[in-house]
């Protein structure tokens, strides 16, 4: 077993970690600080248990899922003696990258800060250990040549089954303050487009009549996450579709895009896939 830098798990434990990706038995681990940037997908299997998180206290019990960006900030972790659980957790931003930016997650994920746990039933569970077992499995495999490639697949298999039993959740019940004004307008202003060549905070401030202060701090209140990360989950499609076209030239994508220049625009592109525009284009052509 390989265990991140610094941290050392309990003794019984069957916590497995690759780069990202993380597989555990050890209902303790989930809050551990090397978690801090991913998201946690825990199942519970038997017994119970509870924590606390966004300063509420949950109960969780047999066949519940439990979903938890940044796990870190979950305390006061308790488990009965006869609780099992298992859980999987990757790092957030490529969960993200796999998903199109008007999918059900952008709406689904400020609803699992609020509560972040669902019932499942003994079929629902069992397709989600299903999920987690593939990836648990194909974790080592990192000599393949699409590596990543394949564990975003499985991950986007991962998500999907959960957005389908966390759409019916949401059917039945209402949030308040999941469906907040400066929310849902500013949710409207992304899917617009408008981030194609617009990316400051300022610029949706002043769109809403707020200040960037209180936009900031009310997106981060109700939804766990950054005004500035809904930008770019907003942006990066648009990017990748621009990268995909060979007819375009970089120059002439960071020109429709708004920036300032053409070594900014690849520093953008670094940062958020990892690798600079040339290169993503290279590793989205055929393979000879």
């Amino acid at each position: 077993m390989t265990y991140s830098v610094g941290y050392v798990p309990s003794c019984s434990s069957t916590y497995l970690m690759k780069a990202d990706f993380l597989y555990s038995t050890d209902f303790y681990e989930v809050n551990a600080r090397e978690l801090g940037h991913t998201c946690l997908h825990l199942i519970c299997l038997e017994g119970e248990g509870s924590f606390v998180f966004n300063e509420q206290c949950y109960h969780i019990v047999k066949n519940d899922l439990v979903v938890v960006p940044t796990p870190n900030r979950m305390k006061n972790l308790a488990a009965h003696a006869d609780m099992k659980v298992e859980w999987f957790a990757a790092d957030y931003n490529f969960l993200q990258r796999q998903l199109p930016s008007n999918n059900y997650s952008i709406g689904g994920s400020i609803s699992l800060n609020h509560d972040p746990i669902i019932k499942l039933t003994d079929e629902q569970v069992q397709r989600l250990l299903d999920d987690f077992h593939r990836l648990r499995d194909r974790m080592n495999d990192r000599h393949l040549q699409f590596y990543h490639e394949l564990m975003g697949s499985l991950s986007l298999t991962m998500m999907y089954d959960i957005f389908e039993v966390h759409s019916q959740r949401d059917a039945t019940d209402t949030h308040s303050d999941r469906t907040a004004y400066i929310v849902k307008q500013l949710m409207d202003l992304l899917s617009s487009g408008i981030s194609r060549t617009e990316r400051s905070v300022s610029y949706y401030a002043e769109r809403l009549n707020v200040s960037p202060k209180y936009l900031s701090s009310t997106i981060k209140r109700v939804t766990g996450r950054t005004v500035t990360s809904y930008i770019d989950r907003y942006t990066l499609p648009i990017l990748k579709d621009y990268l995909n076209d060979e007819r375009l030239s970089l120059t002439q994508i960071a020109e429709r895009m708004n920036f300032t220049t053409v070594s900014y625009f690849s520093r953008y592109c670094t940062k958020h896939l990892d690798q600079s525009p040339s290169d993503y284009r290279l590793s989205v052509q055929p393979k000879a």
